[in-house]
């Protein structure tokens, strides 16, 4: 009992006194436990007594700040300097007895609002509004300059624009100070007090086009800064209306949605859209623009001062709220601590004999748990029944404290375990998905293919070429999420293939892929296991290089043997990334996590995800590097055993290989667009790929040069290599129609990313397919096919 009393003694004190806390029995223990807290409560029940109420204090100062304080004085303040504004722009614009008559009473009123503003100075607001005192200090400075202001006028030394932007800055700094008052603490309070300026700004905005419009009807024209300033009123009015004031009106407030669709407001409107159009003002049209906005400020008045009503009593509820809330606190918190003190006496007694024993179980759950959840990531299957011990219950609270061990024990193992099963069961239902898309690509690839061999036309064929790589680009998203959900690309290939073929095939997936160039040293090839995933991994890091640098820049692609295989470096001009960045993303490719696709359904990298993937089962080495250009350099390590020498040619087949089956078999690469330029190989037998915008004239036209009439020397070839036809442009025209050729027959050549080769021509095109169609037929069958002929199979359609 000794031992079992110390260790619980260890658990329960601090570290400060563990020396001495073992010596204690676990009654005392236990009564430290429950005193401890108890004392300590006390300071904290203090601590959020003084904060509920320092919050009452501070949210009735600011209600009292913002409705009676400050708030009122400075509403009047905009709306005598709003009324003066205007009529001393109609003075201007008519000095008769009867506008300075006007102007004077106005004067009057705005003078005692500003002498019921200035005190607001001296006002100690620091348990206030946040910048509240720098806004009515700003106010104060503007209103310094009124006397000045209206001498200028009078005498007429100051012009109506001067005259404007002086009363107009005025008041942008009074509805500053009405801003700061509704920054208050309460949210709700803040969120009302936003429309509310919102409406003091429709106001001034209408004050704005009034005090202009004052002149212009006089005039009977707007200068051009005047039409910019009603337009910008008219503007900033019905967008606030429409977007800020109205969707916010709620309760008695309501029915003032309707404002805007009432007579007054039609009426404003329409006289601004005469405005607006023509440019030039009607005297005729004053006294209908007067009436009109009369009507539609008076109704924004009343609107401002029932929701001035509004925000008040909301704040001044919750500050009520709030007291009420501190009182029954302060009530409640003495009495619970009182109740605590008194019942630990005979709680210690109970929880002595069975404490020790629960949290015994509840440790050994807490080490067995991690371990569940460890299998289940794993792929492991795990028994519920098996891994939960169960803690056997007694009728009292501590054995529904058990209880409930036990039912927490087991929800947590079998919610781990559904959890698990649900997201193999999601990957297994997104790689079948995947799959089945993949067969239907497959099918379109293959049915493209046929369409392209048979159309000769040089617009069809530009159609079907953008199809072509829409596909290939939408075969490798379907592959992105075969990989993703636990599974492999199944492209596969039988025969090594060029390492110049695969970077093609990768570009030819790249959306933006003309801005890719291509540059390989030496005659490498890859092995055939490596085609499919290599075409990936590249593909996904060239889409990466162009989608994150400034489009027309290249993205350079360089190829070269070295001592631990092959290096593959993409290079952008990018932006790139941060040390940190850098560091992040290639940790991530050197150790790929176990992704979980349902919880890393937004993650940006779900492609850095799918090349770590592939990188790791075919032991590619890929690293991010800071690029000399200021964008980023990829560096991809092929070790040796991906490298293959060249294989030997064979004889091509009479007829064309039979495809295997879509969808389940690999694709052969298909590049868009090769900026490297077509170098066409006979002597292993491959056929060129055909890229969009590239000639294969070097391929399907004899070795000898055509004559300059544009016909082929009649001298006949060898009866092992048939040249297919080979038509020259503008060879059938008369010399006065010729067309030069020279730079400017090809405004949109990308000369900056393809290097010097002639463009592919409809003829070239027909010729090809024609005579291949014939090789297919039979015409041919009699003629030998040695394997350096345009006919013989490459690796790219022979192993399909």
């Amino acid at each position: 009992m000794e031992d079992r009393s110390e260790s619980a003694g260890s658990a329960g004190a601090g570290p400060p006194r563990l020396s001495g806390v073992r010596r204690l029995p676990l009654r005392t223990v236990l009564l430290i436990v429950v005193f401890v807290p108890s004392v300590t409560f006390t300071p904290l029940l203090a601590s959020g007594m003084y904060q509920l109420f320092t919050q009452w204090q501070a949210e009735k100062a600011q209600m009292d700040l913002a409705t009676t304080v400050v708030g009122r004085p400075a509403a009047d303040l905009f709306f005598g300097l709003d009324q003066e504004r205007r009529l001393t722009a109609e003075m201007q614009a008519d000095p008769r007895r009867a506008s300075r008559d006007k102007l004077a009473e106005q004067r009057a009123a705005t003078d005692h609002a500003v002498r019921a503003f200035r005190p607001l100075v001296a006002l100690d607001t620091t348990g206030g509004q946040e910048g509240l005192t720098d806004a009515i200090a700003r106010t104060e400075r503007g209103l310094g300059l009124l006397d000045q202001q209206r001498r200028a006028v009078d005498a007429g030394w100051s012009s109506a624009r001067n005259a404007f932007d002086y009363y107009s800055g005025v008041i942008e700094s009074d509805l500053s100070v009405l801003t700061a008052l509704g920054n208050t603490d309460e949210g709700q309070v803040n969120t009302r007090a936003q429309t509310l300026v919102d409406l003091f700004w429709v106001v001034d905005a209408i004050g704005r086009e009034d005090a202009v419009l004052a002149g212009a009807w006089k005039a009977g024209r707007l200068t051009r800064d005047e039409y910019g300033l009603v337009t910008d009123a008219i503007g900033t009015r019905n967008h606030l209306m429409r977007s800020r004031v109205v969707p916010a009106l709620t309760g008695d407030e309501t029915p003032y949605g309707k404002l805007t669709a009432g007579q007054a407001w039609g009426t404003m409107t329409a006289l601004e859209g005469r405005l607006i159009a023509s440019g030039s003002s009607s005297a005729d049209d004053s006294a209908e623009w007067r009436s009109s906005v009369d009507t539609v400020t008076t109704q924004l008045l009343r609107l401002l001062n029932l929701r001035f009503e509004n925000v008040g009593k909301i704040g001044y509820d919750h500050a009520d709220m709030i007291f009420r809330v501190f009182a029954g606190i302060s009530t409640v918190g003495l009495l619970a601590l009182g109740l605590v003190i008194f019942t630990s006496w005979r709680l210690t007694s109970i929880l002595r004999r069975r404490i020790l024993h629960l949290r015994q179980e509840a440790q050994d759950l807490q080490e067995r748990l991690p371990d569940v959840v460890a299998r289940l990531e794993r792929g492991e299957d795990v028994e519920v029944d098996a891994e939960v011990r169960m803690v056997k219950p007694t009728p009292d609270e501590l054995g529904e404290l058990g209880q409930a061990l036990n039912l927490a024990s087991r929800s947590a193992v079998l919610t781990a375990v559904r959890q698990a099963d649900q997201h193999r069961g999601f990957q297994r239902m997104l790689q079948r998905i995947a799959r089945r898309t993949q067969i239907l690509i497959g099918l379109q690839l293959k049915k493209l293919d046929e369409l392209e061999r048979k159309h000769e036309d040089p617009e069809v064929l530009e159609g079907l070429f953008d199809l072509d790589h829409l596909t290939a680009r939408l075969r490798r998203y379907e592959e992105n999420l075969v990989i993703l959900g636990g599974g492999q690309p199944q492209r596969r290939w039988r025969k090594p293939v060029q390492l110049l073929d695969v970077l093609r095939a990768a570009q030819g997936e790249v959306q933006d892929y003309r801005r890719i160039t291509i540059d390989v040293e030496g005659d490498l090839w890859i092995a055939e296991r490596a085609v499919g995933p290599l075409v990936h991994v590249l593909a996904e890091l060239m889409e990466n290089a162009t989608t994150f640098s400034k489009p027309l820049t290249p993205v350079e692609v360089r190829a070269a043997p070295v001592s631990r295989g092959i290096a593959v470096e993409i290079e952008d001009r990018g932006l790139g990334m941060e040390p940190e960045e850098y560091a992040a993303a290639n940790a991530l490719l050197r150790s790929p996590p176990q992704l979980d696709v349902m919880t890393h359904a937004d993650d940006v990298r779900l492609g850095l995800y799918v090349v770590a993937r592939l990188s790791a089962s075919l032991g590619l080495q890929v690293e991010l590097r800071s690029s000399a250009f200021g964008g980023t350099r990829v560096i991809v390590l092929l070790p040796e055993a991906l490298a293959v020498e060249r294989p030997h040619a064979v004889p091509a087949p009479a007829a064309p290989p039979e495809e295997a089956p879509q969808g389940a078999t690999e694709s052969r690469p298909r590049p868009q667009q090769d900026t490297v330029g077509p170098h066409p190989r006979h002597d292993d037998g491959q056929l060129p790929t055909r890229s969009r915008g590239r000639a294969i004239a070097a391929v399907t036209a004899p070795a000898e040069s055509p004559r300059r009439d544009g016909r082929a020397d009649d001298a006949p070839s060898s009866p092992d290599h048939q040249p297919l036809p080979q038509r020259v442009r503008q060879a059938s025209l008369a010399a006065e129609l010729k067309v030069p050729a020279n730079g400017e027959e090809r405004p949109h050549q990308e000369t900056w990313a393809v290097r010097d080769q002639p463009s592919r021509s409809s003829a070239t095109i027909g010729a090809f397919q024609r005579q291949s169609r014939r090789r297919r037929t039979g015409d041919d069958a009699s003629q030998p096919r040695p394997s350096g002929s345009p006919e013989s199979a490459s690796p790219t359609t022979e192993d399909r």
